[in-house]
């Protein structure tokens, strides 16, 4: 079956204006007749496919009686591109709590593909490595801490059961102590457990390898069972959301050639348990070094 004709910014802009319609309580065919067109051309709309002008939609989501933060979020996604090149979506000085386009993605998503050589990829993090992450970042307010951290356990969440899930990691990635000895510790069993659940599938590229083919940088790849493939790149203050064939094409090659760089999974697994029990052992020994020391015990009288 064809990929539905639609962008990651349509589906986004269809989402939201399918929770104003919804909100109201009206089928949208009587959101129709009170706009005076066809609901045939409010359906396009909702799934992403446009058809509707600029005044169009103000009118619609005054109908709707949309509150104005949701209204300027969705005339900010209008007018939408439709020849799938994909959207550099800036964000200001950091990111939103919750990346919307990402989130509303990855509910829908059947394959996912995720590369990092710096971090364990974020799809894989506990939640006292996301917020060690966060407390380093540069940009990121202290206040909103709890508040991200809690938005980020929501999107790994977001990915259903069933979906496959495919990462690459840099072996120094592993290596890196994010937080206290024990909450390295903790990552790493994360790690081992989770490199044994069925739909996932976690390859390490050996820093003995040298130059890789995803030295460019992190990404995500996502891939759908009604929609085309997505390239999802999260930056310090923006997200790009590639679309584009040939682009999308250019990180399957990226993904061909870390699988051929890569531990293989039973190798890969080996070193993952191999890193944890190490880990545990730091742990142990900094606790041990900072337990009190029992002093001498007092004379008998």
């Amino acid at each position: 079956m064809p990929k539905r004709v639609s962008t990651v910014r349509g589906r986004e802009f269809g989402a939201g204006v399918r929770a104003a319609i919804e909100s109201t309580g009206l089928p949208s065919r009587e959101i129709a007749r009170i706009m005076g067109c066809d609901e045939a051309k409010v359906s396009n709309v909702l799934n992403g496919k446009g058809g509707f002008t600029q005044i169009e939609v103000a009118q619609l989501l005054g109908v709707c009686r949309t509150p104005a933060p949701e209204v300027a979020h969705l005339m900010d996604l209008f007018p939408m591109r439709h020849h799938g090149g994909g959207w550099w979506q800036e964000h200001g000085t950091c990111p939103p709590v919750m990346v919307r386009t990402a989130f509303e993605n990855l509910q829908v998503v059947e394959t996912l593909v995720s590369w990092h050589a710096t971090m364990v990829p974020f799809f894989l993090q506990t939640a006292d490595y996301i917020r060690e992450v966060l407390r380093a970042s540069a940009t990121i307010p202290a206040d909103e801490l709890e508040e991200r951290a809690k938005a980020h356990l929501a999107m790994q969440r977001a990915l259903p059961n069933s979906a496959r899930r495919l990462f690459f990691i840099h072996e120094s990635a592993l290596r890196l102590q994010v937080g206290s000895p024990e909450m390295h510790a903790w990552q790493m069993q994360h790690l081992a457990v989770t490199a044994n659940q069925p739909n996932t599938t976690i390859r390490i590229v050996p820093a003995a390898r040298g130059a890789h083919a995803g030295m460019a940088g992190p990404f995500t790849l996502l891939t759908f069972g009604k929609y085309a493939p997505l390239v999802w790149v999260e930056l310090e203050n923006s997200s790009l959301f590639a679309e584009a064939e040939d682009a999308v094409k250019g990180y399957d090659t990226v993904v061909s050639a870390l699988m051929d760089t890569s531990l293989d999974e039973d190798e890969s697994k080996a070193l993952i348990a191999e890193l944890s029990e190490s880990a545990w052992v730091h742990a142990d020994e900094s606790a041990s070094l900072q337990a009190p020391s029992v002093g001498p015990l007092p004379p008998v009288p």
